[in-house]
């Protein structure tokens, strides 16, 4: 790009500078060791000139550069663009000239001079670790020797210092005494300073919604933290997959590239040094398809499906039909009397269920066991179960009111009939563990049916054997009448005969 050479333009007055001329107007200059904010008004082609974003009651904003290696990104490009705002430190004013340069870092200092104006504007500079002593590291540092210590060689804990010998690397100046004899430096604050600088970068162009790529850096029991670029987001457990079982340390693992959405962004608590902080909430969740739009095919009604247990309550079970589609088995569909469905399931435990009813739009399913002798992906339709139709069954559970009867070919509620104690047929006040012990085989007659509700009787069938009886009774009771009729008949003709 090249400079526009109107006497208005940043890069004509930058040039008059550089020859030594004034400004028409003189502007506020920033001292050595401001940290400014500034945006860039040009990219040229080895420097990058911003506009020092300073109050001031003149018309001009102060002009700066930038060298090219202080905006560069992790893979050696120019990473700002003409508009941008960035944080840097005044690293160098030439009073005479008014040029200002702007630094993210001092690079290698010169001298002990200028180690110190990077140590008044906590500027990072440019050392080498030259060996390890008890308390931390020898730098080399503008011709002098500084110390490490070993608590502010990195972020955290570091396990074998001699391995930094020989690397060069950038560090905070803490300390500068006696003209250069004492020198203290801290690697940690350099650390820091660049993760703040990156994290503002981050954050300006970080919006809801964005799809972005960051590096896992740690992996919890609620979640896991991704580094998106000098600030971290929270991928929470929640977030993961659509299969509620999904957690973090199943799924990822420190250093892995992950693809995410922002879902939130919002102030958090103050950090200890009573600076704002920033909660990220992401997601790899809403990335993906979500299998209920597919539930019809998965787990449609009355298909025998096989599923693993995935939680289970007092009143049921969550079973895992396929990932983030789950259905429930109620405790009512178990067989014998359960009060809590932990008494007979666990996690884990594979069943074979049929789909009883989904619920797309509230994402429910509704399961039964499945009747035995049926293969996974059959179709479970039951025997037809009519008002009046005669069934046969297992005494299933005893209440006090009467019996369950399971019948024959199903297994859970929908198959399941009460025999009240009306219809028993048996005396008042009769002990009925006594008589229908569990797993006795019983036939009744169907009274109600519909609406998951199935009641059936015994003294209804009993009813029907005795009349059946009675009407058979009857029938050859007429017939023999009516032959004795014709025997008369026929013993007065031959009489009359005679």
């Amino acid at each position: 790009m090249t400079a526009d050479k109107s006497p208005d333009t940043f890069a004509s007055l930058f040039e008059a500078e550089s020859r030594g001329e004034r400004p028409k107007k003189a502007v506020r200059l920033p001292t050595l060791g401001e940290r400014v904010r500034a945006e860039v008004v040009q990219i040229g082609r080895d420097e990058v000139f911003v506009e020092i974003l300073i109050d001031t009651t003149h018309d001009k904003r102060p002009q700066a550069h930038l060298h090219h290696e202080d905006v560069r990104g992790p893979d050696g490009e120019i990473a700002v663009k003409v508009g941008d705002v960035i944080e840097a430190v005044v690293v160098e004013i030439d009073p005479q000239a008014g040029d200002i340069r702007l630094g993210r870092s001092m690079g290698r200092p010169a001298g002990l001079e200028e180690l110190e104006r990077a140590y008044q504007a906590k500027l990072p500079v440019e050392g080498k670790v030259s060996g390890v002593n008890k308390g931390g590291l020898e730098v080399e540092v503008a011709g002098a020797r500084g110390f490490c210590p070993i608590s502010q060689a990195d972020k955290g804990y570091v396990a074998d210092p001699a391995s930094l010998v020989g690397r060069t690397m950038l560090f905070v100046v803490t300390e500068f005494r006696e003209g250069g004899k004492r020198i203290v430096l801290s690697r940690r604050a350099a650390i820091e300073l660049e993760s703040r600088e990156k994290s503002a970068q981050t954050l300006a162009t970080l919006t809801v919604n964005a799809i972005v790529r960051g590096t896992v850096t740690a992996v919890r029991e609620f979640g896991a933290f991704v580094d998106l670029g000098g600030i971290e987001g929270l991928l929470p457990n929640q977030e993961l997959s659509y299969d509620r079982s999904a957690t973090a340390a199943s799924v990822l693992s420190p250093g892995d590239s992950v693809e995410v959405q922002v879902r939130e962004i919002k102030d958090g608590p103050l950090d200890k040094r009573g600076e704002k902080t920033i909660k990220i909430t992401l997601s790899l969740k809403s990335l993906a398809s979500d299998p209920w739009d597919q539930v019809g095919t998965t787990a449609p009604v009355g298909r025998v499906l096989r599923g693993q247990i995935a939680r289970v309550l007092d009143f049921g079970a969550f079973v895992r039909l396929s990932p983030g589609v789950e259905g429930l088995l109620h405790v009512s569909e178990l067989s014998g009397k359960v009060a809590n469905a932990a008494e007979v399931l666990k996690v884990g435990e594979s069943l074979t269920v049929v789909v009883r009813s989904v619920d797309k739009a509230a994402r429910k399913i509704s399961l039964a066991p499945a009747p035995e002798g049926l293969e996974v992906g059959a179709q479970a339709t039951g025997p037809a179960i009519s008002i009046g139709a005669l069934v046969t069954g297992t005494v299933d559970r005893i209440e006090t009111y009467g019996i369950f009867l399971q019948v024959e070919g199903t297994r859970g509620r929908v198959g399941r009939g009460l025999i009240p104690n009306a219809e028993l047929g048996t005396p008042r006040g009769a002990d009925n563990r006594k008589l229908f012990p569990l797993g006795t085989k019983l036939s009744a007659k169907v009274l109600e049916t519909g609406d998951g509700k199935l009641k059936l009787s015994l003294k209804a069938v009993k009813d029907d054997e005795e009349r059946a009886d009675f009407d058979g009774f009857r029938a050859s009771a007429q017939a023999a009448n009516k032959l004795g009729t014709l025997g008369d008949k026929l013993a007065g003709l031959l009489k009359n005969k005679k």
